[in-house]
């Protein structure tokens, strides 16, 4: 729905402009490095993880199945284990 026909009928109309305003103008610490280490570093360390546990299971099996779900659970137990690693050090730090 267009904003301007949303916003032709309320009774709040002006009141809502400006708390938009008001929330345009808050000043505060930037996020994107947060944001990295909560949502990319976990995924990046997943891929990376799997990758490579891949290439070494292979070498341990044969069958294509084992080797898969060989590396997908170490990967997925690495990746838990960088996000508890990644808590404690922002609980550490106060983030």
């Amino acid at each position: 729905m267009d904003e301007e026909k949303f916003c032709q009928g309320c009774t709040q109309k002006s009141r809502c402009q400006e708390v938009y305003e008001h929330i345009s103008k808050i000043q505060g610490p930037s996020v994107v490095f947060r944001v990295f280490i909560a949502f990319l570093l976990p995924m990046l360390v997943f891929i990376g993880c799997l990758a490579a546990f891949e290439r070494i299971s292979a070498e341990v099996t044969n069958s294509k199945g084992v080797q898969t779900v060989i590396s997908f659970l170490l990967a997925l137990t690495a990746s838990f284990i960088c996000i508890l690693i990644t808590k404690a050090i922002s609980h550490r730090q106060g983030f």
